[in-house]
Formats: structure tokens, sequence, C-alpha cells
């Protein structure tokens, strides 16, 4: 890279981790991420939860199901041949314009299975403790009634575009379902813009982020080269539109969710004699008002209230419930069944967060890891934290294996957002013709990522998430009548 190219790279990454805007950024954080938000998306899972008789936890094997197509055959078990032919005559009502069901499970996958299951675990149990883990499980839990009305609602209210293909999300529920037209009308546009920054935050910067210091700390790849690839690769795919970045989701987040699985499985094993003190220790730490950690945790001092507000928002950044996006890669799908897409949508949540959340903070308790300090003095987090887990099982390979998880696992998210950021900016456009523009500035935005620090990378991020919620779950809640109904009557 030429010598001025690179002066001006450092320039601009060293503009954008001055003090200032950090502090800016997080007093905004805190402000926006106090208790009245993790009332409101707390409260409101547990109020759908209960007004749908917990039909999301009792379901949820028929929602699996319907993943992989095989739904029928829970039909003809229950009902005989009958409900068989049910289940394909409602398959066959499609709008060819669409991507298929699965396809569009895998994009909204690719957007929430990212580097907040890896990166964000290991930073939600320093910042709040390892008793943020058990809180980001239930929140999760509760979150899958949030995923299923969001979602279902999405898919029932989306409309064609100019181009024959539909598209939704909350924006588009706002404007055409909401019982204040004007108001819908004014939040519509709000969730579109809080949409467009959450894509260029979580969806992008955050990714390339995770990327660059993976590939750094391994391999010694400096981060602006790094940035340089991800904004190139990341323009081939996103030119071809919601169908490019389905054929390239199917294929990798099945794929590195399994790579993925395998590995932390293995730091679980190697370190099986500690599971059950990391699990006493998640759960107590997850209730007591003051509380350090000690043995296998480190020395880590949080509070029940820290473990809380980081368990909740790095879930919510994580698996997305509350904040609509899902509903935006659900309304992409060619079926009329909305009630079955937002099953399907669901487990999302579960994929997502319950397992693989779940099974990277248990690697992380068990490693012994938590609470380890660099040559500073200051506490170990992120991505340095994790690699460190992997070393205690596979050594230096560890490193590398995790490189290259974050790396297929941030990627995932990088194209999968594009496209929900995209219809977000389509929505506020009007015409389809201006997304190129949203695109290229889409991939640039994944260079300044990769050269900005983690601290305003990641704060950033939950801001925007937070600002997403409220448009969103005003939507969920003035609509639950609605959408409750709908879903308890469902076969």
């Amino acid at each position: 890279m030429p010598p001025v190219l690179i002066y001006l790279v450092e320039s601009v990454g060293g503009f954008l981790a001055l003090d200032k805007i950090v502090s800016l950024i997080h007093k905004a954080n805190e402000l926006v991420w106090g208790p009245g938000m993790l009332v409101f998306l707390l409260g409101t899972g547990v109020y759908l939860m209960v007004r749908l008789h917990f039909l999301p936890l009792k379901n949820l094997k028929y929602a699996l199901l319907c993943t992989i197509g095989q739904e029928h055959r829970m039909d003809a078990q229950k009902k005989g041949k009958k409900g068989e032919n049910q289940g394909e005559q409602q398959e066959g009502m499609v709008d060819k314009k669409g991507v298929s069901s699965f396809s569009s499970l895998t994009t909204e996958l690719a957007a929430t299975i990212g580097t907040g299951n890896i990166v964000g675990v290991a930073t939600a149990m320093v910042l709040g403790g390892p008793g943020a883990l058990f809180w980001m499980l239930v929140s999760s839990f509760i979150g899958m009634a949030t995923k299923l009305t969001e979602s279902m609602l999405a898919v029932k209210y989306r409309s064609i575009n100019e181009r024959g293909e539909p598209v939704g999300g909350p924006m588009y529920t706002l404007r055409n379902a909401f019982p204040s037209k004007r108001l819908g009308r004014l939040l519509g546009t709000l969730f579109a813009v809080f949409a467009i920054m959450a894509s260029f935050g979580m969806g992008n910067m955050t990714q390339s982020n995770s990327i660059a210091e993976a590939l750094y700390v391994s391999f010694g790849v400096p981060h602006a080269k790094t940035g340089l690839v991800v904004t190139i690769i990341t323009i081939l795919v996103v030119l071809g539109g919601i169908k490019s970045i389905a054929k390239v989701t199917q294929v990798v987040v099945p794929f590195m969710g399994i790579f993925y699985l395998l590995g932390t499985l293995l730091v679980i094993i190697t370190h099986i004699e500690n599971v059950p003190r990391g699990i006493a220790q998640i759960v107590a730490m997850a209730f007591c008002p003051e509380a350090v950690a000690g043995g296998l945790m480190g020395n880590i001092a949080v509070s029940a209230k820290d473990a809380l507000r980081w368990g909740v928002s790095r879930g919510v950044f994580s698996n997305e419930a509350g904040l609509g996006a899902a509903g935006i890669s659900a309304a992409a799908a060619d079926t009329k069944d909305y009630v079955k897409q937002g099953y399907i949508s669901m487990t999302g949540v579960f994929i997502d967060t319950i397992v693989i959340c779940s099974i990277t903070g248990l690697a992380l308790a068990a490693s012994g890891v938590l609470g380890s300090v660099d040559v500073n003095g200051e506490l170990i987090m992120g991505t340095a934290l994790t690699i460190a887990a992997f070393r205690s099982t596979f050594g230096e390979w560890g490193a590398v294996f995790l490189s290259i998880c974050i790396t297929l696992f941030a990627f995932a998210t990088i194209v999968g957002w594009a496209y929900q950021g995209e219809k977000a900016f389509e929505f506020l456009a009007k015409k389809t013709k201006y997304c190129i523009y949203y695109r290229f500035c889409y991939a640039l935005v994944a260079f300044l990522g990769a050269i900005c620090s983690l601290e305003v990378v990641w704060e950033f991020s939950d801001v925007c998430n937070a600002l997403m919620v409220v448009p969103n779950l005003i939507c969920v809640l003035m609509l639950s009548g609605e959408a409750c109904r709908e879903i308890k009557s469902y076969r």
C-alpha cells in the first residue's frame, strides 16, 4: 500500500478513536440502554409470550422442522394424509419473485450469526460478568415470542416494489397497518433511518473490525489491508442483490455453524471437569447485587445490574429479537403462509443464542480464561479472549481456527445486513435504481470499520440497536391483538 494512503488511513483511524468521540458515544450508549430499555424489551417479550399461551416454546419442534422442510411429516403423523396435503397446498402459494423460505432464513441467520456469538459473548462476560450469559439466554427465550410476532407481521403487511419483488419489514408494517396513518408513516421513516445506521454499525463495522482484529492477532495482517479486501469482496457479492446474497448465505451459514460448534465443543470437552463450577458461577453472578468472580472466572468485579444490562444488550445484538430487522429478510420469502414464516424466523433466536452463544459462554467459563489480563494489566476481552480459550485446547492452531470462524461468521453478517439495510434505504428512496449508491457506501463502510477502534465501533452499534427497538416494539404492541389471535388460531 502506498505510504501516502497508509498515512491517510492511520490519520482517519486516529481521528475516529479520539477520546471525545468515544466519550460521547459512551454516554449515548449508557442513556439508551438504561433501565427503561431493558424493561421495554423484556416486558414486551413476556407480554407476548403470556398472551400467546407460550406457543413459541410449545411449537418450537414444529418451527425447527419447518426450517428443514420436514413439517409435513409431523402433520401426517397427527392428521394423516389430509395434514400432508394441506402443507403442500400452503407451500404452493408463493410469489416467484422472492426466495425460498430456507434462503430467507439463512439470510436472516447470516445477519444474526456473527461476531455477537463469539466476540459479543466474550465482551458481555467481561463487562457484565459470567452472569451476563444467564440473562442473555433468558432474554432469548422471551425474545422468541417477539421475533415470531414481528416477522409474521412483516410478511403479512409486505408490499411489492417496482421490480415485482416482495419487500417488507417494520417500516412497511407501520405504514400499511398502524392504526394512525400519519404516526405510522413517521415511525416507519424513523425505523428505516435507524435500520440504515444499524446496518453500517452492527451489520458492517463491527464485523469488519472483528475480521481485521482476528487476522492481525493470528497472522499480523495490517487492519487497513484486511479492510480493503473485505470492501472489494463485499461489493462483488452485494451488487447481485438478494438472490446473490441468498446463494452465498445458504452455503456459508450451515457450514460455518457446524464448523464452529464442533471446535467449541472440543474446548468444552477438554475442560469438562470445570463445567459444573462454571455453570454454578454463571447462575450465582446473575443475581448477586455486587460480586467478584474468583477461581475459574478470575477477578471480575460486577453487579447484577451489569449482568442484566450487558446480557440483554449483547443478546439483542446477537439474535436481533425486538429490532425488527429479521422481518425484512422474512418478507422476501416465497410464501403467503405468514404465520409459518414467522415460526421459521423465530428459530433464528434459538439457533443463534440459545445454541451457539451458550456453547461459546460455556467454553469461556470452562477454559478458565475469563478474568485474564494482558501485559499492561488490563482485562482481555473480545476476540483476544475467545482466541485464548481456543489456544487452551488447540495451542497456536486455536488462533488460526477461530480466525477462520470469525472471518466466515462476520462476512456472512456483512452480506446479510446489506440486504436489510438496502430495503430500509429503498423504503426512503422510493426507487430501486438508487439502491446502487447504498451498496457502494455500505461496502466502503466495511473499510472504515476495519481501521476504527473496537470501543467506538461496538458502542455505536449498541446505540443504533436501541434506536431501532423503539418504533419496532411500538408497532408490535399496537398490532399484538391481531397478531396473537392469528397465531393462536393457526393449525
